[in-house]
């Protein structure tokens, strides 16, 4: 009899549920997932699903869901997957409201999350587990609690993010073994890597840039590029100064990557990127890892960044305004 992994998903939402349906579909893993807001409704009716990969599915569950993260005093899991957003200046952060489940040295966190060092906060609270990367290439959301439409194939690339504290040849077979689960059922493109900063730097060349740059003009991405000059005198330098802060850190990107990256969806598409939609929202943004990150490795390496500092400091004045909001930040009273 075949032992299954035990999996806890953290964020299942659009993309944390079809990475839960994937990990059950090969018969190799359970999963608990942890769900807030849509709790009752999955509780009740399970998930809808409408995927260009599963098709539909109406009433799909994992095997148990939960409303708060369990203690592995009391159920001992072999894997984390976390699928949430990455807001790293607010607390409390990911890596301390996982710490109930994390069993130490034992579990193994996967962060299916964007983003540049987003592995640090967990390498320091948790030295001695191995933490893998999961850079996700998919359209999928949850449209309202529960119901789940995914409309471009799900592509996870895997790697071991380097814990020097362990050994590599076995955190990089850790990533491996992950691989192998999460393709299981085959409905997905998994594949393992094992040079994770290039994938994430990559994928910064659209998500520090297009993302932010829509989440400040309030435009989509076909808009963007018939707002007049917005490409040229601040799209293109932006995403020009991540490849340039990416070379300085020693990954040599693709000359082509951002003529390809501007032009990634089509116009008329009028696709909105994930941190638009958070600021319409009125929720917080992952800025820090997506830009600040990227901009603090570049500039410590002497590269220019005049376009991704506008934007970062844009951005973090936004951010701002959102804790205010949520009364996370108390202001003096009104001068009368």
């Amino acid at each position: 009899m075949t032992i299954k992994a035990s999996v806890l998903l953290i964020g299942a939402g659009g993309v944390g549920t079809i990475a839960a349906l994937n990990l059950t579909l090969g018969g190799q893993a359970t999963v608990t997932a942890v769900l807030r807001s849509n709790y009752s409704k999955v509780a009740t009716d399970g998930f809808h699903i409408k995927s260009v990969d599963h098709g539909e599915i109406k009433g799909w569950r994992p095997h148990e869901v939960v409303n708060k993260i369990p203690s592995h005093t009391e159920q001992q899991f072999d894997y984390i997957v976390v699928a949430t957003k990455s807001i790293a200046d607010h607390s409390p952060t990911t890596a301390e409201l996982i710490s109930p489940a994390v069993s130490p040295g034992k579990t193994i966190i996967v962060l299916i999350q964007n983003g540049l060092n987003i592995e640090k906060p967990f390498f320091e609270r948790y030295p001695h587990n191995i933490c893998l990367s999961g850079v996700s290439r998919i359209d999928s959301h949850e449209i309202s609690p529960g119901f789940i439409e995914q409309v471009d194939r799900d592509r996870l690339i895997i790697g071991a993010f380097t814990n020097p504290n362990l050994e590599i040849a076995e955190q990089e077979a850790a990533a491996q073994a992950f691989v192998d689960i999460y393709s299981g059922g085959r409905k997905t493109f998994c594949e393992f890597t094992d040079n994770v900063p290039l994938h994430r730097w990559q994928k910064l060349v659209y998500n520090a840039c297009m993302n932010t740059v829509c989440a400040v003009t309030g435009l989509d991405t076909g808009r963007i590029r018939l707002a007049g000059d917005t490409v040229e005198t601040l799209l293109r330098p932006a995403m020009e100064e991540i490849v340039a802060a990416a070379k300085a850190a020693g990954i040599k990107l693709p000359q082509e990557i951002v003529d390809k990256t501007i032009d990634t969806d089509p116009l008329t598409l009028y696709m909105r990127p994930s941190m638009l939609e958070d600021v319409q929202r009125g929720n917080m943004t992952e800025f820090e890892n997506l830009l600040g990150e990227p901009l603090r490795e570049g500039t410590a390496r002497g590269v220019p960044m005049p376009a991704a500092t506008f934007l970062y400091h844009t951005l973090k004045a936004m951010q701002w305004r959102v804790k205010e909001q949520k009364g996370l930040i108390s202001v003096p009273s009104k001068t009368v």
